[in-house]
């Protein structure tokens, strides 16, 4: 199993970017072939006071947020070419819904994508790719400040207000570093990113033609 790992902010597009590899993939071999896992189903159902903001309220872009032990036990499972059952989470209860899972894979290929995803070096060392998606914070604030309000049940006040007391210095302390780790690194404008990415992952997908692999044979034994 080829696990890709997609990192970058609040609102950088890691979602969209991961669904078009999956749709350019997934048109010429097929939809088993290829999954997305997103870190977002691993918010802890409870969040540690030890990092509550300002304010006293939850920290959702700390890395204390997430539920790492389960995290790497599924993305170690995967790796095996394992099925795994991820938590469903419920942005606009932030909470998890009881008793409710999706199940991931097995799969050829798992686009792993979420704002940590490059975080951990025990991560890292199992990713066969590495992505940071780096975005201008005027365009993340606005994507995600649409998201949130249209898809979360958010308030225009809330999002503004969590942007400046937790997004944006967690971006500037945790997340914006590990484009360090990234084996390439895709802007705004991603869709040649996603292409070629693409190509790559069908290279690794698609059986070798015979002629091919006899004629590596004898380069070899020459």
């Amino acid at each position: 199993m080829y696990l890709v790992g997609i990192a970058g902010g609040s609102g950088s597009g890691k979602t969209t970017f991961a669904y078009k590899i999956t749709e350019i993939v997934a048109n010429e071999l097929g939809g088993e072939e290829i999954s997305i896992l997103s870190m977002d189903s691993y918010y802890l159902p409870t969040q540690p006071k030890s990092h509550l903001s300002e304010t006293g309220k939850p920290n959702f872009d700390h890395p204390s947020a997430f539920d790492w032990e389960l995290l790497r036990f599924h993305l170690e499972s995967l790796k095996k070419g394992e099925s795994i059952d991820v938590p469903v989470y419920n942005f606009s209860k932030s909470a998890r819904e009881n008793n409710q899972t999706k199940k991931v894979g097995p799969a050829s290929v798992v686009l792993f994508e979420g704002i940590f995803s490059l975080f951990l070096k025990e991560i890292r060392d199992i990713l066969d790719i590495k992505v940071f998606l780096h975005v201008d914070a005027d365009m993340r604030f606005t994507r995600r400040l649409h998201r949130d309000v249209k898809e979360r049940g958010r308030s225009l006040e809330s999002v503004i207000a969590q942007y400046y007391e937790t997004v944006r210095p967690m971006y500037q302390k945790y997340l914006d570093p590990q484009r360090q780790f990234a084996d390439f690194i895709v802007g705004e404008e991603n869709d040649n990113a996603a292409k070629i990415l693409s190509a790559r992952l069908k290279e690794i997908l698609l059986p070798m033609p015979e002629n091919k692999m006899e004629n590596n044979k004898e380069q070899t034994l020459h």
